[in-house]
């Protein structure tokens, strides 16, 4: 059957029934325009980019982080030709237009969309999502390349090389992954001189009762970990060897009771301290004799037995997929974030975040429907699914573009 052609009303213009399909699942138009509104962001005259536009223009760009700012446009306009009448063309606004529209927004909207609507998505039928009743997370942190000048290089700084400087400014960022879905959920995000302890502090806030949240050594600390705590998430965090944790109680699974000060003298009277337990292991046929040192805040060895929660901790490098996703499937390798400004770049790395988002909820979906591991499907198909639907018109509505699939 003929689709209809859809009829403006009189004073709209077509920009305003723009989608992005699956994308919209994710953010509705609803939830965009409260963002807006509340961030005193939502466009107050006609524009031929109005701000709402804008940030699905925003996540459309880390869908096509190799095409020019125009063709991004373009293809995202090319979904909604069918609402307007035969040979009517659709306005594709100019580069400077563009930047211009991108600058209004600013990154401020972008990140409140995202720190509103980002978060864990697993059910209890999502396969690989829990151990026990608890919801497994990691933390980790990583790095992105910027463009190239004065701007970036001020506020985000560079890292050093073995002659003279790195060819690229960098950020650093530090998110939460919800294992079993891949979801980075918590990003904080600052310059590269930020250290991931310090951003990390931010990023722990966004855990919940319920979660077990898996770290490296490099973010164990007293402070952190008692910030992480007092969410009311248990955590199991690898330990570095000189940490001193003396063993106070010896338990049937092998591990031990011990004991965390704020710093090293308070062990001496026994003051500012946490009770831990203590996990100490070997990988079996590794060819290394490394001793793995964990802590966690499950003092029950009954509820968690020690070797489940070593078996468990080689959990945490799914954060490293999570992130390889991200930076080589969804931007691609070795290409940096182009905004030419700070704002814009902070603006560019969270529509990224927010686009990663959007694929792996779509990802998760097919898997609860087929009743599989959200890890046997393929990260680069969705990826290609999605830029196929972008410019596809049976994507789109323009009566309820938050349910299009």
């Amino acid at each position: 059957m003929a689709r209809k052609i859809a009829a403006l009303s009189h004073g709209s213009r077509i920009t305003d029934y723009i989608s992005i399909g699956v994308i919209t699942r994710a953010f509705p138009p609803d939830k965009v325009n409260r963002v807006l509104e509340e961030t005193g962001k939502k466009s107050r005259r006609q524009r031929d980019l109005p701000a709402h536009v804008v940030v699905y223009y925003v996540l459309a760009l880390a869908l096509f982080m190799q095409v020019s700012y125009r063709e991004v446009l373009r293809c995202l306009l090319a979904g909604i030709d069918w609402l307007s009448s035969p040979g009517t063309a659709v306005k594709v606004t100019g580069k400077s237009g563009i930047s211009q529209a991108r600058t209004r927004l600013g990154s401020h909207p972008v990140k409140e969309l995202h720190d509103a609507l980002v978060r864990p998505i697993a059910s209890r039928d999502t396969k690989g999502a829990w151990y026990r009743r608890w919801r497994v997370v990691s933390l980790d942190g990583s790095t992105m390349e910027t463009a190239d000048n004065r701007d970036n290089e001020a506020a985000f700084g560079r890292p050093g090389a073995s002659r003279g400087r790195s060819s690229y400014p960098q950020v650093r960022f530090v998110s939460l992954v919800e294992n079993g879905t891949h979801v980075l959920f918590g990003t904080q995000l600052a310059g590269f001189r930020t250290a991931e302890a310090a951003l990390a502090r931010e990023t722990v806030s966004h855990l919940e009762a319920g979660m077990l949240c898996l770290a490296d050594r490099y973010f164990f600390g007293f402070e952190l970990w008692q910030k992480a705590r007092g969410t009311g998430a248990e955590l199991l965090w690898r330990v570095r060897r000189n940490a001193k944790l003396p063993c106070l109680q010896r338990l049937p699974d092998g591990s031990y009771l011990s004991r965390i000060y704020s710093y090293r003298q308070k062990h001496r009277i026994d003051a500012d301290s946490v009770d831990v337990r203590v996990i100490e292991y070997v990988l079996e046929n590794s060819g290394s004799a490394e001793v793995y040192r964990l802590v966690t805040s499950i003092l029950d060895t009954g509820a968690a037995p020690a070797e489940e929660l070593a078996a468990l901790y080689c959990q945490r490098w799914e954060i490293e997929t999570a992130l390889d996703e991200l930076k080589t499937h969804l931007r691609g390798s070795r290409i940096q974030l182009r905004s030419k400004t700070p704002d814009l770049v902070r603006q560019e790395f969270y529509g990224l975040m927010m686009t990663h988002f959007a694929v792996r909820g779509l990802m998760h979906e097919a898997a609860l429907r087929e009743r599989i591991d959200p890890d046997s499907l393929s990260f680069v198909h969705a990826v290609r699914v999605l830029r196929r639907r972008t410019a596809d018109p049976r994507a789109f509505s323009p009566s309820a573009p938050e349910s299009a699939s």
